[in-house]
């Protein structure tokens, strides 16, 4: 009887830390531009990954926006148009070069040049 209580115990624990199944359309067609349009999207909680490789719920949120506004017919762009309306350029996962957007473009060459510079400044100084 404490074996077959402890093993429901046991059971009912682990069947807790189960995640939940991600929706799936019935329409193949319709997973597929989901799929396609999240590739085009980055998630916002982890920022160096699409909406498609994140599993953050604010992802998941995202990807069933996705989904709604797919059957209600949004074309792709319609739906890209209102998630950078939403949230930015940056929620595109390649922004376009706006001047809004040129320090995403342009910030990590001019991080390197700055480094590249203080490294020469430094070895110089090093060799007087």
């Amino acid at each position: 009887m404490f074996k077959a209580a402890l093993f429901l115990g046991l059971f009912a624990v682990l069947s807790c830390q189960a995640g939940e199944a991600q929706p799936a359309a019935a329409d193949a067609a319709l997973e597929k531009r989901v799929a396609r349009l999240a590739e085009e999207l980055r998630c916002l909680v982890c920022q160096n990954q699409t909406l498609a490789d994140s599993h953050a719920s604010l992802a998941m949120d995202l990807k069933e926006r996705i989904r709604e506004q797919l059957r209600a017919g949004a074309s792709d762009q319609q739906i890209l148009d209102f998630m950078v309306a939403r949230y930015g350029d940056f929620v595109l996962y390649r922004p376009p070069l706006r001047a809004t957007t040129v320090l995403l473009w342009g910030g990590p060459f001019l991080i390197l040049a700055a480094a590249l510079y203080a490294l020469v400044r430094f070895l110089r100084r090093q060799a007087s």
